[in-house]
């Protein structure tokens, strides 16, 4: 093989290209003889508590309006709760453990050269391909995935605002300025010395965030994302004019902290009717390592440290700041969603929106992502595509981020990589209740172990193995099973009571088993 993937890795993964190959139906054929576009839309730490959800609390037309005329997947899961790992997975449509992408530092092209990225493929078959904002995770950009250089996103019309602030208080940018002026000179300094660029943690040394979130009364035009959304509407009026189709994808930054949204955003959540998560309180019976102390938070300005708890009053401004960056976010989709209508582009056009992985807010005392529970793998995933059948339809069929590269392929008429670790999902689009997946696969590794987990209809079982032992070799691992029936937040670890000895162990075995055991059915 000369693609950068590994012999057994063509031969375990080849069983999804034949398994998709003859899924390809109505909706896949017609799109393929029209030659569809495709709008990419990744948003940052969004989790599924939208409006199209079921949560009346967050206001997000737009996403909602999306929802009402496409696919929502309620049960779609991501491959690790992590930026970079995660989007690598969706990007290459291959797993943590054939990427080796765990962290926030190793680039896919470091482990696996010459796996063809999903945008790559679709450039290798005729599409124009052309990324902005957050695709994959900061300064971890492919080249070979686009046709033209990626850019970070519109530049806002303040010049005098640092790029790299994200902030508008003028305090706020002295103080940055003043407290980051010395660690960039000897982050430069070693970064010489070393004859490299410096790795995450190694990085994180020479910087200092500012506050957690901001609330500044300026035009959504200023704020990155809101740029960024404008670029994309003054792209696709480029895109409509060009011979070939497109892929376009468009990546906002929020809801990441920090939760800097303009004004407006914020007044339209009253404060008073802000809640805390229902279940402030870690999981009876997990196990220390299952959780995390949330440090991505706690490097913003004036957060409580060490293993200090985020007090109530704190909790509701950070809850407060998230809601105000989804509907910022949702703005910036519905400027998308409406160029397409406007510029005649949405009867030829796929969209997809998802969203990285979840996001705790004060979930089992905890915040940010870093876990394997439900709340930190589940996703929000919507598609629509053009002429679809049941329109506004829902599926509890269990999907993963691998599988959206097959997808697209299948939508748009593409031959498939051999390389693919999913399954294409296109045939819920025509029949959302159809019999799925078994499982869907997530891990998180954590002091030198690997916590891999499953999902299935009910349930969620994790379980903790010595990192670098093959999953299908490996001996048994400390367990954790989850009952979503009658503990949907995944609050009582049932895996070690004796009655449930024999569930833990058709678990395990369907873990094992790896995601070749948990395919839909022919």
């Amino acid at each position: 093989m000369n693609n950068g993937i590994r012999r057994r890795d063509f031969l375990r993964t080849a069983a999804v290209a034949v398994a998709s190959a003859g899924a390809l139906k109505s909706i896949g054929a017609e799109a393929a003889r029209e030659r569809m576009n495709v709008l990419f839309i990744a948003v940052d730490d969004l989790r599924p508590e939208l409006g199209c959800y079921g949560a009346r609390h967050i206001k997000s037309p737009n996403i909602d309006k999306l929802a009402a005329g496409g696919l929502l997947f309620n049960r779609a899961y991501c491959q690790q709760a992590i930026c970079s790992p995660s989007r690598t997975s969706l990007m290459t449509g291959a797993r943590p453990d054939t990427t080796r992408v765990y962290n926030l530092d190793t680039h896919f092209r470091e482990t696996i050269p010459d796996v063809v990225t999903l945008p790559q493929h679709f450039m290798k078959n005729g599409y124009f391909a052309q990324g902005m904002g957050k695709i994959y995770h900061g300064s971890l950009n492919d080249e070979k995935s686009w046709s033209v250089p990626w850019v970070l996103g519109g530049k806002p019309p303040a010049p005098a605002l640092p790029r790299w602030s994200g902030y508008f208080n003028k305090e706020t940018i002295g103080w940055l300025k003043k407290a980051n002026a010395k660690l960039q000179i000897k982050r430069r300094e070693l970064v010489k010395k070393l004859g490299r660029r410096l790795k995450y943690r190694e990085g994180r040394k020479f910087r200092v965030n500012g506050p957690a979130y901001e609330a500044p009364d300026v035009p959504d035009s200023q704020v990155r994302d809101g740029a960024t959304a404008r670029l994309g509407v003054a792209t696709l009026k480029k895109l409509k004019g060009k011979k070939e189709p497109f892929f376009l994808a468009v990546g906002f930054l929020k809801p990441h902290l920090p939760f800097v949204a303009p004004k407006k955003y914020w007044d339209m959540y009253d404060r008073k009717k802000i809640g805390l998560a229902p279940n402030r309180f870690a999981p009876e019976g997990a196990y220390s390592w299952s959780l995390t102390t949330y440090g991505e938070l706690r490097n913003y300005k004036d957060m409580p440290q060490g293993k200090e708890k985020i007090p109530d009053d704190l909790a509701i401004t950070l809850r407060h700041g998230y809601f105000a960056c989804c509907s910022f976010t949702d703005a910036n989709v519905g400027l998308l969603l409406d160029a397409l209508d406007k510029l005649g582009l949405k009867g030829n056009t796929i969209v997809i929106l998802w969203g990285d992985h979840g996001w705790k807010l004060g979930d089992h005392d905890c915040w940010c992502k870093h876990t394997n529970f439900e709340i930190d793998t589940r996703v929000p995933m919507i598609i629509r595509v053009p002429k679809q059948k049941n329109p506004g339809a829902k599926t509890e069929a269990l999907v993963e981020f691998v599988d959206i590269y097959p997808s697209l392929c299948e939508l748009c008429g593409l031959p498939l990589p051999p390389h693919l670790e999913g399954t294409s999902f296109a045939p819920l689009i025509d029949d959302p209740k159809r019999p799925w997946k078994k499982a869907a696969f997530s891990q998180y590794p954590r002091r030198g172990m690997m916590g891999y987990t499953i999902a299935t209809d009910r349930y969620r079982f994790v379980e903790w193995l010595k990192r670098g032992v093959k999953l299908e070799n490996a001996p048994k691992g400390d367990a954790e099973l989850y009952d979503h029936k009658t503990d949907p937040l995944e609050n009582r670890n049932i895996a070690n009571k004796s009655e449930n000895a024999e569930l833990a162990k058709k678990m395990r075995a369907l873990l094992r088993k790896g995601w070749k055991g948990a395919l839909p059915p022919a």
